[in-house]
């Protein structure tokens, strides 16, 4: 039998009668660094602004918040910030999370009418006791600290809201990005990685409804010793397998970025007994060496990256 004093020894030389590796071994997996990764072909735009900041020696977390920021303001991006589609009752409502290279991070979801979510997190994270504000509490809280209340229903949106009343169907569409965010990991000259991810969830969402995006090891994940995973696609399979944390811990398991995301996607299609139709779910994952990866379940899913060899989006491998 194994003795309380045993087992405490045994955890403090990392696990390793159970396999798990007592250093994480992710050296093997290299790359450049600076460098931005972000979900999907739209992120190009981010990428630009994040490399902005990084490219002058800044800050990781500056430079995912800068990132973004671009598609929050966005009118044209129907999944994020202003212009987003509304939920089933005409309110754009928007989730958002930043975590830092400490480990440490800030969420809101739920909020109205304050057009970047993902600043808000920031302060949440850096002048509040909470790790996570949502509804009325948060927007009180953006108020608080100085971010204006605007309608973030645009003409266009309201228009396809209108459409949709026709028909009232509520069906998520794979690749057309109507369920979408976009995430962002950066590792800055330093060392420092950081994520953010941002959305308004999924259109025509019933009154209420929160995806992966805001929730920490969901939609994303950040260990200062490995790296940082962000997830995009339907949420609630997402949440359903806790899927940044899950990318992060198969990197500490030894797995690289691509492999660590491909087992992620894997486990959404096990947990539905391979029932992956209408699912369409995605990962990237940055390590602490600038080395990245991205695994999604269906094809047409690209990520996003900029480094010194330039900004560019490169397709990933798929399930199906």
């Amino acid at each position: 039998m194994l003795k309380r004093k045993d087992f405490l020894k045994t955890t403090a030389l990392g696990l390793l009668p159970f396999g798990i590796p007592m250093v994480p071994n992710q050296t093997r997996f290299t790359g450049k660094k600076p460098v931005v990764i972000s979900t999907w072909r739209t992120g190009l735009s981010a990428n630009e602004a994040a490399w902005e900041v990084l490219s002058k020696g800044g800050y990781a977390l500056d430079a995912v918040e800068a990132g973004v920021k671009v598609e929050e303001a966005n009118k044209d991006n129907k999944t994020v910030g202003i212009g987003g589609y509304p939920d089933r009752e005409g309110k754009v409502t928007l989730d958002a999370c930043i975590m830092d290279e400490r480990g440490e991070c800030g969420s809101v979801a739920f909020m109205q009418n304050i057009k970047h979510p993902v600043s808000v997190a920031r302060k949440v994270m850096e002048e509040s006791p909470h790790c996570m504000l949502v509804g009325e509490g948060a927007k009180l809280f953006a108020l608080d600290h100085g971010f204006e209340e605007e309608d973030l229903l645009t003409p266009d949106a309201e228009a396809e809201w209108k459409k949709w009343l026709d028909q009232k169907e509520y069906k998520p569409k794979i690749n057309i990005e109507n369920h979408d965010t976009i995430g962002m990991l950066a590792l800055d000259e330093k060392g420092r990685i950081s994520g953010a991810c941002t959305t308004s969830g999924a259109a025509w969402k019933m009154h209420g409804r929160v995806g992966d995006s805001p929730i920490i090891g969901a939609g994303l994940f950040i260990d200062p010793a490995i790296g940082g995973a962000v997830a995009t696609g339907l949420g609630e399979e997402i949440i359903k397998t806790a899927g940044s944390h899950l990318v992060v811990e198969m990197m500490r398991a030894g797995h690289s970025p691509e492999e660590a995301c491909k087992i992620a996607t894997e486990r959404i299609i096990e947990r539905s007994s391979g029932n992956s139709e209408g699912v369409q779910a995605a990962f990237i994952a940055l390590n602490k060496e600038g080395a990245y990866g991205g695994y999604s379940i269906v094809e047409g899913f690209d990520v996003s990256v900029y480094n010194t060899d330039g900004n560019r989006a490169e397709p990933v491998q798929y399930l199906i």
